[in-house]
């Protein structure tokens, strides 16, 4: 339910660039014109500096543009951002700082230090700020620097030395320590106020209270730096990831043609895979493809995906992966490939789930057996036709213990092409009608290539036509691609149903 604030009163608007320098525009002509009447009510003094309600109008100006110059100063920040360094993930927010009580705006006091009648006079704000009260009378300007920091007290007096013996101007900020134990940061402008002589004779200054907006910027400034060490750190981590990725992909590009039982050209299938990365570059997943010969002459073919992304991810593709070339080369076939694959991530230290499908061609003859789990079933293209094929049961791995994983068989015919994908390459909607036609719940625009895939000469040039349809999609997870095709010769291996 929402609160009464919100229901009550419509959400402020995000502002855009073009409101933000509307701000700034009007910041900087508003100081222009505090400065306008600072130096106007200067003009009126004479420049004698000697009229106590003269000095305090400036002073206020004094502090009017000081305010504008840091409302000006945030409002440029907020406009060009963190950096200039180009967008980089999707990080986390800063942990929430708890905001403290709301408190009284800044207070602002005046003093005059008089040499001549050895006078101060404050202010009530300033007794205020100081912690002080009226009884105990203000502080002498030479007992000030021992309210401050030690790391202050050098610069106060200094100032003050210059203002007495120069007639310099004190401007800065130096912090105090109270007697309740308090630290508070303060803005001390101060005018000498010279006799006929030319020698200082009073000293007039404004102190500000500023505690709350230096609190505020430091704020500010430790959740920019959380902010930058985070963003570094997704950087790094996407570096690794696609390192860890290169290294685990197999090496070859675009095309592999594998020899078949009579050779380099007797029976072999002709391949092409791509990764397809995410909508965003910096989402580095953990998806897969694969297809090596292995020892008795049949080839194993292998697409999937691992949830999660960046080094993680990749970490656990790497681990899958290794598993199932390992496995098919020591002769397990495909179902129970997926059991021990399944067995691997359902005891792995970090829980994930994983979806694959997993293949094996005999070129002697021309038989696909093939089990899945989880991955939409590879699509067959023959006569111009794509269908999906039926897939055997198969759970996600990693989902539950112990299961098992069916095979099923596809007799393939000289000029099939298959195309096996993850599942973000395109979604997979599986039907529930027990007497839908082969591909019904597929996606469309998969199954519309067939006249295109059918009719093409190659593995790369079917792989170029999914690329196109698929290749410019908004996908929110990477995908992978791999496309097969029998030659349209197979010696010794009759057409399916002759």
């Amino acid at each position: 339910m929402p609160s009464h604030s919100s229901a009550d009163s419509p959400a402020a608007p995000v502002p855009g660039p073009g409101t933000l320098d509307t701000l700034i525009s009007r910041t900087h002509s508003l100081r222009g014109e505090v400065d306008a009447v600072r130096r106007g009510a200067e003009q009126e003094e004479g420049g004698h500096g000697t009229d106590p309600e003269r000095r305090w109008q400036r002073a206020l100006c004094d502090l009017a543009m000081l305010h504008l110059d840091d409302l000006g100063l945030r409002l440029d920040q907020l406009r060009d951002g963190l950096s200039t360094a180009p967008a980089g993930p999707e990080v986390a927010d800063p942990p929430a700082v708890c905001a403290p009580p709301p408190a009284p705006a800044e207070r602002v006091g005046n003093a005059e230090w008089n040499f001549l009648t050895d006078e101060v006079d404050w202010s009530p704000e300033l007794y205020t700020i100081f912690g002080r009260t009226p009884e105990t009378g203000p502080l002498p300007l030479d007992e000030l620097p021992t309210w401050l920091l030690p790391d202050d007290q050098t610069w106060l007096m200094g100032a003050v030395t210059d203002c007495l013996v120069d007639a310099r101007p004190i401007d800065g900020e130096f912090r105090i320590l109270r007697d309740d134990g308090t630290l508070r940061t303060l803005h001390m402008r101060g005018e000498p106020v010279l006799d006929a002589e030319g020698r200082t004779a009073s000293v007039w200054a404004v102190v500000r209270d500023v505690s709350t907006l230096r609190r505020g910027e430091r704020t500010a400034r430790e959740s920019r730096d959380l902010v930058r060490q985070q963003r570094q750190l997704a950087r790094t981590e996407r570096r690794l990831a696609v390192e860890l990725q290169e290294a685990v992909l197999p090496p070859w590009r675009e095309e592999l043609r594998l020899p078949g039982p009579h050779g380099p050209t007797g029976g072999g299938l002709d391949l092409a895979a791509r990764y397809l990365p995410s909508a965003s570059d910096d989402l580095i997943g953990g998806s897969w493809y694969d297809a090596m010969a292995l020892g008795d002459g049949s080839t194993l073919l292998t697409v999937g995906d691992l949830t999660g992304h960046g080094v993680e991810a990749t970490s656990g593709m790497a681990m899958l992966l290794g598993a199932v070339r390992g496995l098919a080369l020591a002769g397990v076939r495909p179902g129970p490939l997926m059991g021990h694959l399944n067995q691997l991530l359902d005891g792995a230290a970090q829980p994930a789930l994983g979806s694959a499908v997993c293949c094996r061609y005999e070129p002697r003859t021309a038989t696909l057996t093939w089990a899945q789990a989880g991955n939409p079933a590879p699509v067959l293209y023959r006569a111009g036709h794509g269908r999906r094929l039926d897939p055997p049961e198969g759970v996600l791995l990693g989902a539950t213990s112990g299961a098992v994983y069916a095979e099923h068989h596809e007799r393939l015919a000289p000029g099939d092409l298959l195309v096996l994908h993850t599942d973000a390459l395109a979604p997979h909607v599986p039907s529930t009608a027990t007497d839908a036609p082969d591909g019904a719940g597929a996606t469309p625009r998969l199954l519309g290539l067939g006249g295109r895939l059918t009719a093409a000469r190659s593995a790369r040039e079917g792989l170029r036509l999914v690329v196109e349809e698929f290749g410019g999609a908004a996908r929110e997870d990477d995908a992978c691609a791999l496309i097969a095709r029998v030659p349209v010769s197979l010696p010794g291996v009759p057409a399916p149903g002759t």
